[in-house]
């Protein structure tokens, strides 16, 4: 069976798209057990709803569970605590108190999408200045992934971690993949329908 810890490791390649370099040493820190600064960062409670409102956002509990439901607000957490450094920590809370101050969890949730897509574009702008590299994630894969001075934007981080932790926890791989145990010869499925799971070997 495929533990959380190797699942972290293997998720650049599931999740796809281009990883902040900080992120992806974050993952191969937590697959080998590896501390950045331990005890370093940590949350308030208001910073904790904030941050619990945004992943939420990020992927909303539908048919299947959201980001809450799954877990991914404490995963974040404990992600930064554990495998972030110091640039990333100000960052982080700096864009969380930017919302804090903007009364984030105040707004409807129309106002809150509104702020998110925002930051967003604000991000994608900064963004431009990192410059993309590939690092070495298995054997005969290497993962393209920005690296910039300073630490990576909160919004960058957030959803990178949302992901992160929605795609290793249990219930977001239910409820976004069908499991068969046992394998047989790779096929490509080009006729999947409307809302079909994938599939998970």
């Amino acid at each position: 069976m495929l533990n959380r810890r190797d699942a972290v490791s293997r998720i650049a390649m599931l999740v796809g798209g281009v990883f902040s370099a900080p992120t992806l040493f974050a993952m191969e820190a937590k697959k080998a057990g590896i501390i950045a600064e331990a005890g370093t960062f940590s949350l308030t409670d208001s910073q904790r709803k904030i941050v619990a409102a945004v992943a939420e956002h990020i992927i909303p509990k539908t048919s299947t569970a959201g980001a809450i439901e799954a877990g991914v607000p404490p995963f974040i957490e404990m992600m930064l605590n554990d495998c972030y450094k110091k640039p990333e920590h100000v960052s982080f809370k700096k864009g969380v108190d930017n919302l804090a101050k903007a009364k984030f969890l105040d707004q409807s949730h129309d106002a809150q999408v509104a702020m998110l897509t925002l930051l967003e574009a604000d991000t994608k702008e900064l963004m431009k200045s990192y410059s993309a590299s590939k690092v070495k994630v298995g054997d005969n894969v290497d993962k393209d992934v920005l690296e910039g001075a300073g630490g990576v934007p909160f919004w960058r981080v957030m959803k990178e971690l949302t992901l992160l932790g929605y795609y290793t926890s249990e219930k977001g791989i239910e409820g976004s993949f069908e499991y068969h145990p046992v394998p047989g010869k790779f096929e490509v499925i080009s006729n999947m329908k409307p809302d079909q799971k994938s599939f998970v070997y």
